[in-house]
Order: C-alpha cells, then sequence, then structure tokens
C-alpha cells in the first residue's frame, strides 16, 4: 500500500454514480442525500436528473456530473456540443463524456483529436462568460475494447486537446476497469491531468489499489460501503 488517504480525502476521490436508464427520481434524491451526508467529489447522474439533483445539492461541495455521448459515443461531434452545453445550463459542474469508439477502431485519430478539441474549446470559451464556473471535463476511453497502442494515441490525444481527465470505462462496456488500464494512462499522460477508474470498483482494497496505481478519481455505485469499510478498518 503506497498511499492510504484519510477519510475525507477518499470520499473526494468518489463520484457516486447512478447511470441505470431505469432510475427513478426516488433513486436519484437518495443519492444525492447520501453524497451530501458523505461528502462524495461528486454524484454521477443521467442529464435528465440534474435540474433535480441540483435542487438538493445546492450549497454543498458535492458537484454534479453527467454524461455526453453516454454510453456508447458513438453520437455525431454537434450533438456532443449540444449535451455539453445542455448539461452545463440545467447545472452539471462535470462531463464525463464518450469519445467515438468506432473512429478509434477505424484509425480516424484526427477525428477524435478534432471530436476532443471542439468540444473542450468552446466548454471553456463559454464557461466563464457564461456559468462562471470551472468545468471538468473527463474523456470515457473504454479501455476494455481498445489495444495498448490504441489507449496510448488516445490518451495523448486526450491531454493535448485539454481533456480534464482520462477515464477508464463507462460501465456498460466488456469490462470493468483493471489495474493496468490505470497504470497505462499514467505512463503516457503527464501529472496535469487527472485519472478516473470506473467499472467494477466495489471495495475499499479496489478503491485503495486503483489510487497506488495512479487514479485520482473513482466511478463507483459503492461509494458508501468503501468509506465504511474504511472506518472499520482504521477505527474512523
Amino acid at each position: 500500500m503506497i498511499k492510504t488517504l484519510t477519510k475525507e480525502q477518499l470520499a473526494k476521490t468518489i463520484d457516486q454514480t447512478l447511470l441505470s436508464p431505469t432510475a427513478t427520481f426516488k433513486d436519484i434524491d437518495k443519492l444525492c442525500v447520501d453524497a451530501k451526508k458523505y461528502h462524495f467529489a461528486a454524484v454521477c447522474i443521467n442529464p435528465s436528473f440534474i435540474v433535480s439533483a441540483r435542487k438538493i445539492l445546492a450549497g454543498t461541495d458535492v458537484k454534479i456530473c453527467s454524461v455526453v455521448g453516454y454510453p456508447l459515443g458513438a453520437n455525431t461531434i454537434e450533438t456532443k456540443v449540444f449535451e455539453a452545453r445542455d448539461n452545463i445550463g440545467k447545472g452539471a459542474d462535470e462531463l464525463d463524456m464518450v469519445i467515438n469508439l468506432g473512429m478509434i477502431k477505424s484509425g480516424n485519430y484526427s477525428y477524435i483529436e478534432r471530436e476532443i478539441g471542439t468540444v473542450v474549446n468552446i466548454i471553456r470559451r463559454e464557461q466563464m462568460a457564461e456559468y462562471n464556473k470551472n468545468i471538468n471535463i473527463k474523456i470515457i476511453i473504454e479501455t476494455g475494447i481498445l489495444t495498448r497502442e490504441e489507449v496510448e494515441k488516445v490518451c495523448r490525444i486526450g491531454e493535448e486537446s485539454g481533456a480534464d481527465f482520462i477515464k477508464t470505462s463507462t460501465g456498460f462496456g466488456v469490462r470493468g476497469v483493471d489495474l493496468d488500464d490505470v497504470r497505462l494512462i499514467r505512463e503516457v499522460v503527464t501529472r496535469n491531468i487527472g485519472v478516473k477508474a470506473s467499472g467494477g470498483i466495489r471495495t475499499f482494497k479496489d478503491a485503495q489499489a486503483l489510487i497506488d496505481a495512479g487514479a485520482t478519481r473513482l466511478g463507483t455505485s459503492n461509494g458508501i460501503s468503501i468509506i465504511e469499510e474504511y472506518a472499520k478498518i482504521f477505527n474512523k
């Protein structure tokens, strides 16, 4: 174990996530109430719930993260720009955007550069002028379906295009995150960019291992149990 965070620091690595297509307002309300209680970094929710979540989380230290191009990433650039703008306009503080995986598999990296750069540049230009807040943009690369070479290329493009985080997985792909995914991303990108690990993070042991590997944010639906497990281990 390289570094054990405090309970408060651990909580601030967690995006407590509920992206089920059948989630209800009641489910989202509970997610937000729990996030306030545990002081998680953010809740990660589908766009239709942003306004409701904003009412519950207003004035708290919990951010609202919502998704763009989710979960397949196959939307056009223009659609993703609209989604990004709409999410922020409704109150989102962070965006998790799935990039176009088919274009990666086609070797069309100029499209990926244009896609990320377009969304990032438009949001950067507008965020302070219109929203007066800093918007974190995370790009989801779905490591489970990419080769090592593809991951390396996409991560470099992501950082060069101004993304704030590389995120490993949607949670709806062929698999979730593993330690080698995080290690590989960390080999490629600088410390100026965050790494969000997601998919299959269920225990404090999982969380600690991913943080040790270089993850700075964790996307999980198990944030509460992770924090409670930490508290039992360290009697805090």
